[in-house]
Formats: C-alpha cells, sequence, structure tokens
C-alpha cells in the first residue's frame, strides 16, 4: 500500500447519473417534494438511493431546487418531413421538443406521403431513433392518403408500431364509413383520434363566428360546428365499442357532450392545446396570421369551459398540436394563410400559466398521454425509462418568433413571458438538451 486514496473514476456520457436538491414531481404516483433519484443503464434505478448505492463513477447533478419530473409525452405534432421539409423536418423537430422538455413525440401522418404504409412508419420511426433527441411515434392514417375514403391497412400498421390512427386534421364527413373505420379499430383495440368539425360548416372558414370575425370580414364557421360531429362520434363510438378520442377540443358544448359521455362509461378520451385556454379570437385583431389556427380560436366563454375542464379531468390531455409553417405560409391575406401553430418549445410554459397546481399541470403532459398511447413512459418510477426534464417554474423566459429552437417560428405566443425554463433535457439517461449558458445557472454538475 502506498497510502495514496484511490482515484476517483471520471464519469463518462454513458456513467449513472445522481440528481440531488431536485423537487420530485412524479403525476404517476403523487409525489411532489424534495429529494434525489439515480440514473443507471438508462433507466431510473433509485429514488433518494443510499450512499452507498451511488456508483463511484456517477455523475452528480445538483438541481438547487429545480423541478426534476418525467420527460413531457407530445400526443400529436406535425413534423413535415417527408414532403414539407421546408418547414419543418425530424431533427429540426425533435431539437425543438426537447428544448421545451418533451421525450416522446406522437407524430401525426400528414405528411406527403401520408404515413399510410408500414414502410413509411418504419422508416420514421428509425429516423428518429437515428437523431437520437425525443423518441418518435408516427400515427398511422385513418384513410389512404388521408382522403376519408379508403381504409388503410390498419393491422399491418398496428404491427409495424403505430400506437393511434388519425387523419389529422381532416375529418371523415362520410357516417357508414367512419362508423366501419370504428368497427375495425374496435377489434384491433386500436386508439382512434378524431377531429370533430362538421366538414360543410367549416368549409371556407377561417374564424369563429362572432362580432371579431364580422368586423374583419372574415368567412366564419359557427362553434356548433363541432358540437355537431362531437355528438356523432361519441354516438358512432357507443354503437362499435371503439376507443375515440377527440382532439383539440374548443367549445362548451362539446366539452358538455364528452362529459356526459364519459359519465355513461363510453371509452372516450380528449385533448386540447394551450391556445384554446389561453387566447380567445381577440388575438387575430389587424389579421394577424400566427393566430390563424385549426380549429379557430374561440370566444371567451369557451375559454373558460376549456380551463374548468382541464381542472375537473373532462379534458385527459394538453398537446402541442405543432402545426410548422414558413414565413411565406403565413405572409398572406388571413383567409389564404396556412392555418396553425407551433407548440413545441411553448407547451410547458404556457400549461403551467393555465393556473393549475403544479402536479396536475405535468399530469396532462406526461403520464396521461403515455397511458392513452401505452407508451412506457410519464412517470419517475424505478425501473423506468430514465425520460427527464429539469426545470425551473419560476424562471421567466420571453418568446420570439425567429429565434425559437427548430425551423418553424409561427407561434401564436409571440412575445409572451413564460414561467418554466426547462434547464436539462434526458431520454434514457442520456442529456439531450442544456439550456444556453446565459440562463440561470442551475442544474450544474458537481
Amino acid at each position: 500500500m502506498t497510502g495514496k486514496s484511490a482515484k476517483k473514476p471520471a464519469p463518462g456520457p454513458d456513467s449513472p447519473i445522481l440528481f440531488t436538491n431536485v423537487r420530485l414531481i412524479d403525476p404517476a404516483s403523487g409525489r411532489d417534494g424534495p429529494g434525489s433519484l439515480l440514473v443507471e443503464h438508462g433507466r431510473i434505478s433509485a429514488i433518494d438511493p443510499s450512499g452507498s448505492a451511488v456508483p463511484a463513477n456517477a455523475r452528480h447533478v445538483d438541481g438547487q431546487g429545480a423541478v426534476l419530473a418525467p420527460g413531457l409525452v407530445d400526443l400529436r405534432a406535425s413534423l413535415g418531413e417527408p414532403g414539407a421539409e421546408y418547414r419543418e423536418t425530424l431533427r429540426s423537430g425533435s431539437e425543438a421538443a426537447v428544448a421545451g422538455g418533451i421525450t416522446s413525440i406522437g407524430v401525426m401522418p400528414d405528411t406527403d406521403p401520408a404515413i399510410d404504409t408500414p414502410a413509411l412508419l418504419t422508416v420514421i420511426r428509425q429516423r428518429g431513433e437515428e437523431i437520437g433527441l425525443a423518441s418518435l411515434y408516427p400515427h398511422g392514417a385513418l384513410t389512404r392518403a388521408s382522403r376519408g375514403e379508403e381504409m388503410t391497412e390498419m393491422g399491418l400498421l398496428q404491427k409495424a408500431g403505430a400506437l393511434a390512427f388519425t387523419d389529422g386534421v381532416h375529418a371523415i364527413g362520410n357516417t357508414k364509413q367512419m362508423r366501419n373505420l370504428l368497427s375495425y379499430a374496435h377489434f384491433l383495440n386500436a386508439l382512434v383520434m378524431l377531429h370533430p368539425q362538421d366538414i360543410d360548416l367549416s368549409r371556407g372558414a377561417c374564424a369563429t363566428s362572432g362580432l371579431q370575425a364580422t368586423r374583419l370580414g372574415l368567412p366564419q364557421v359557427t362553434p356548433a360546428a363541432e358540437a355537431m360531429m362531437v355528438a356523432r362520434d361519441l354516438r358512432l363510438a357507443e354503437m362499435t365499442g371503439a376507443r375515440v378520442h377527440l382532439t383539440n377540443i374548443s367549445t362548451a358544448e362539446a366539452l358538455d357532450l364528452i362529459r356526459d359521455a364519459k359519465a355513461r362509461g363510453l371509452r372516450v378520451s380528449c385533448d386540447t392545446a394551450p391556445p384554446y385556454f389561453s387566447l380567445t379570437e381577440e388575438a387575430i385583431g389587424d389579421y394577424r396570421t400566427y393566430a390563424k389556427l385549426t380549429p379557430p380560436l374561440r370566444l371567451e366563454k369557451d375559454r373558460q369551459a376549456v380551463r374548468a375542464a382541464l381542472a375537473d379531468g373532462t379534458i385527459d390531455a394538453v398537446t402541442s398540436d405543432h402545426s410548422p409553417a414558413d414565413a411565406d405560409d403565413k405572409r398572406l391575406p388571413f383567409a389564404q394563410a396556412r392555418a396553425g401553430g407551433t407548440g413545441l418549445v411553448t407547451l410547458l410554459g404556457v400549461t403551467l400559466a393555465s393556473g393549475l397546481p403544479l402536479l396536475d399541470a405535468l399530469r396532462l403532459l406526461t403520464v396521461n398521454p403515455a397511458r392513452l398511447l401505452g407508451l412506457e413512459a410519464g412517470t419517475l418510477s424505478v425501473g423506468a425509462k430514465a425520460d427527464l426534464c429539469l426545470f425551473d417554474p419560476q424562471s421567466e423566459w420571453t418568446v420570439h418568433a425567429g429565434e425559437l429552437p427548430g425551423l418553424a417560428q409561427n407561434t401564436p405566443f409571440d412575445g409572451w413571458t413564460l414561467k418554466g425554463r426547462v434547464l436539462k433535457t434526458f431520454r434514457e439517461g442520456r442529456e439531450v438538451y442544456t439550456a444556453p449558458a446565459t440562463a440561470p445557472a442551475h442544474g450544474s454538475d458537481t
């Protein structure tokens, strides 16, 4: 023996990680309190481990009181690729996602070509693994090319990894075909995501009926167009027994129908997106195309109804509804401009501003969407994949269109100051995002 102390092994990129001085929030278990968490081999190996359980080569991350939560799970996001890479790519969308604390993305099939074959679905999943940022879970198209006509090979798509089926913002007007689709989905026990907008009432419209749309001279759609299609789809869900998920719910009337359906035991769930509990039709004033969305922004009474439905559990999840557009898509007269807004980077901050308790807000962004898709995600339980989001719920940042991660910059929240800065994001124990050095010093290595 030389009397010299043994040299501590240096942490490597795949070394264990010990998070200390963090506020652990796990909506799956209801935990919310100070603690520590150990990650080994890409999975959570211990909560509040004893000193002897921590490997000598572990990297130590001092959270300095920040929140350590499960990585966010986004049910629905359009990522442009293939076919519209000038708007967004799988890589740029993944970069935006991890900057927002998102580690799992349900990728919409509204691409060109649509994700309506097992081969394309497999390619996108593989591309997600190659990029190595967020996990990409492409949804299968419900009908070929999402045209609402011929059914896709849903069984083969499911075997290839499709966790849900949807035609995106394209509602299926043919009721008989919709019943056939739901009947087959019930046979597969597959989740079907539907965009409830009456096709005839909403055709050509770009604003909600009311004083604002009248003042601006814009083509209008009644809010009842959403409730009418919700009523139809709920009746079909009851007839077929299918698992139906209604997307971007934005009106009080539709929420009342869904609340009643849940009370009657139907296998129905729904989501909304941050604009529908944070903005109203007033945001389109002066023909602001960044606020042109699908469905269009609603009245104040509907915004309040969405907030109430978040609080009482009628709404199961909050999604980014990420819909990229480039500058030329939006530099058009309002009625001609492309509808949609980015949402990956702002998802956490705007949801935290909803007024919900932190645990409840995170439940809508983590374990609830994970359970809807059947994913092993959204939890801090021992043995779970170490998909993690470290954020400071009090740290403010300002949304600046043109400076956001990702290609698309068409955010309806341009100029907003939000709380909840993401400091670090981890996917399967590997750090995939670190806030810029100009951010407050949290989550430092020791």
